[in-house]
């Protein structure tokens, strides 16, 4: 299953959705009110949008994720791989080292994931 595009107000409400879940839609009322400054009419409409969509479910006024926090990262990352650099990944990551220093501890991290691509070859 494709993961569903995710707006960016979508996934500031995904954000509290997930730090939270599972959580009653009344709390993601007042949790998107304190956060995000939204109306109650607002959160409504944004979970019906996003169970519509198969991000969420709302059963029984209790909201959770069908989709994960990583893979809406991954797809967004993707999409940004694909549109902006032709979907080449070194492109990216030349483009993105050359306004942003890599610390050291970055690096290695980076440098695992590669190692383990690598060992699965």
């Amino acid at each position: 299953m494709e993961t569903p595009k995710v707006f960016e107000s979508e996934y500031r409400f995904c954000e509290i959705l997930w730090e939270h879940e599972p959580v009653t839609s009344r709390e993601l009322v007042r949790l998107c009110s304190e956060k995000l400054e939204w109306k109650k009419s607002t959160t409504y409409t944004v979970i019906r949008r996003l169970a519509e969509r198969g991000i969420l479910k709302s059963e029984n006024a209790v909201v959770t994720s069908l989709v994960s926090r990583e893979d809406i990262q991954s797809a967004e990352s993707a999409e940004v791989v694909e549109r902006t650099f032709s979907g080449s990944l070194p492109g990216f990551i030349a483009a993105f080292t050359r306004k942003r220093e890599l610390t050291g501890q970055e690096i290695d991290e980076i440098q695992k994931i590669i190692d383990s691509y690598r060992r699965q070859e």
